[in-house]
């Protein structure tokens, strides 16, 4: 019996983005958005109406997905949602890799994102944030 390959291949994963329409589009400009035969996207538009509930589901099902490489999501939406990341990082999940990027509206802030609190505890007393 044919063991199951862990991944389909390098060139079948793709990137995922939850993130405000200006990211969503400009990532689907890119060359990064899709929607399949079943409707399935790996984009979530985020506005001023989409409840916290929403972003989480859409979370989860991306995260849940084998054709998923990367997750970027904007940080604004990543704090709303932080104790669905942090369980997420935590349980040692490595595909998808979740980066948090910044959003037009609020800068960056590089001390609750998780990847950077990991680079902090390499350098130590050595402050890189």
């Amino acid at each position: 019996m044919p063991t199951k390959k862990r991944f389909q291949s390098r060139t079948d994963m793709k990137i995922a983005f939850i993130g405000d329409e200006d990211t969503c589009a400009g990532f689907a400009l890119a060359g990064c958005g899709m929607i399949d035969g079943q409707d399935n996207k790996n984009f979530f538009i985020v506005d001023s109406a989409t409840r916290k509930a929403d972003i989480e589901n859409a979370f989860k099902e991306l995260t849940q997905r084998k054709d998923i490489g990367i997750l970027l999501i904007n940080q604004t939406y990543a704090n709303d949602i932080r104790n669905v990341v942090t369980e997420y990082n935590a349980e040692g999940n490595v595909v998808p890799t979740v980066l948090e990027i910044p959003s037009k509206d609020q800068p960056y802030d590089a001390k609750t994102d998780p990847i950077m609190q990991r680079v902090q505890v390499f350098f130590g007393e050595k402050s890189v944030l």
